[in-house]
């Protein structure tokens, strides 16, 4: 297993864990599953965050196609398979 850490400008981590058989990329949205949607096209992951006063969208290229999305406890998951 390989890891990455990243930090954005407002102090939240990103990191990329790399597995045989598939990439993790976790990150510390402090969102819950209704404030946020991601969606998959091709390998961009479109993140849309959904606050009360405020949208924020953000975009990515992910390792890969195949790609399976989590929101659970502020934390979004994205695991790619290889």
């Amino acid at each position: 297993m390989s890891m990455q850490q990243f930090t954005g400008g407002n102090e939240r981590f990103i990191r990329r864990y790399e597995y045989e058989d598939s990439w993790v990329i976790a990150a510390d949205v402090a969102l819950s599953e209704d404030e946020i949607d991601v969606d998959i096209v091709g390998s961009t992951a479109i993140v849309v965050a959904n606050t009360d006063d405020h949208v924020t969208e953000t975009e990515f290229e992910l390792p890969g196609s195949d790609a399976d999305v989590e929101v659970r406890n502020g934390v979004l998951t994205i695991t790619i398979h290889k």
